[in-house]
């Protein structure tokens, strides 16, 4: 661990670059290289998340890992087809903000089968430490550092250091999702449904047209991992869904490299001859109700802030708020002026828009096609 002067700095610097409103990429390559200094490292992976379902979104490579996307699918598939007490699932749901797989197995990493099974034999890796982007309950990413064998395991004030970085991390994610609107392009995907299907050996046996044209734009342009990183954690999940370990089929919403938004979703399929086995996976682009939810969670508001933003988006006036709300008119217009601060947007309209991420907004009022989306 570094000194404590430095360790301050860092956290000093982190928050910072979290509070700039950077894009996504530059505020994790800053932030990255700002941690380093205080919890050294030889290789790092970043991960962001749905904050609602807590799968994969997107991935990048720091360190000795960058421009390598060689086991990304295998990596995907043991870390949502399995569950241990570091992954980063289990982070999420008992609120844990950070660990250390040689602090929590006692010096016996080999317990940890994601070390055991694929960071060992694959990488070297001596010991992992993790980091949760928590804000509340909501899990917008994490982070995973690694040291040699021949390195010295991660020790309890470095791990709490990281723990102490949870919100920041969370924070300059949230703001890096915002900080760009969609190209108003056709969308990549619309011909026809988008379908992928995986078979027994969780490799991908057919897809539609739609659905490799959606994959296109997964690719990120810095290109730190395979750009289907999220599907293959969707075919670990949906494992994990048809062997009963959990109640709902896995799904995230995730934004592509042109800012539109996308929904995927997984499953088994039913046995019938010889599809056994099978994982199939639809992808098609967000309807607006299912962003609205993640972009107010980002935008952290209150309670009663988010029923005057779900109002304002129904066209609602302050004197009709106010009486749904039972408020007075000019509690409703402080609650107003407290979401456009949060938002960053000056009127209704500018709120509407930067909600909808302008992905929605050029549509709106056009005939709907039979798909549902805006023809």
């Amino acid at each position: 661990m570094a000194s404590a002067l430095t360790a301050e700095r860092v956290r000093q610097d982190v928050d910072v670059v979290a509070r700039a409103g950077l894009e996504l990429e530059t505020f994790l390559e800053e932030a990255m290289a700002s941690v380093r200094r205080a919890v050294p490292w030889v290789s790092a992976c970043v991960g962001t998340h749905d904050p609602s379902t807590h799968m994969l979104t997107s991935a990048r490579k720091y360190g000795d890992m960058q421009g390598s996307d060689a086991h990304d699918h295998e990596f995907a598939l043991i870390e949502y087809g399995m569950v241990e007490e570091t992954a980063f699932t289990e982070l999420a749901r008992t609120g844990t903000d950070a660990a250390g797989v040689h602090l929590v197995t006692g010096g016996e990493v080999e317990r940890s089968a994601r070390m055991a099974q694929f960071m060992k034999p694959h990488f070297g890796f001596g010991d992992e430490a993790r980091l949760a982007f928590r804000d509340g309950s909501d899990l917008w990413g994490a982070l995973a550092v690694f040291r040699g064998a021949d390195d010295a395991p991660f020790d309890r004030a470095e791990v709490d250091f990281l723990a102490s970085l949870a919100v920041p991390f969370a924070r300059g994610v949230k703001t890096g999702l915002l900080s760009r609107s969609a190209d108003l392009l056709p969308p990549a995907g619309g011909g026809g449904p988008a379908v992928i299907i995986v078979g027994r050996d969780d490799q991908v046996t057919q897809m539609t047209p739609a659905a490799e044209a959606w994959l296109g734009e997964l690719v990120h342009a810095t290109g730190h991992c395979d750009p289907i990183s999220p599907v293959a954690a969707l075919i670990g999940a949906a494992r994990r869904y048809g062997r009963g370990e959990t109640a709902v089929p896995p799904r995230c919403r995730l934004r592509t490299v042109s800012g539109m938004w996308l929904v995927l979703q997984a499953g088994p399929l039913s046995t019938f001859r010889e599809r056994d086995g099978d994982v199939v996976i639809t992808i098609e682009e967000a309807r607006p109700p299912e962003i609205v939810a993640l972009v107010v969670a980002a935008f952290g508001l209150t309670v009663r802030e988010r029923d005057v933003t779900q109002l304002v988006l129904q066209g609602v006036d302050t004197k009709e708020m106010a009486s749904r709300l039972h408020l007075s008119a000019y509690t409703v217009q402080d609650h107003l002026k407290s979401v456009f601060d949060k938002a960053g947007v000056r009127s209704r309209r500018e709120l509407i828009a930067r909600i909808y991420f302008d992905q929605y907004v050029p549509r709106m009022g056009g005939e709907l096609a039979p798909s549902g989306w805006y023809a």
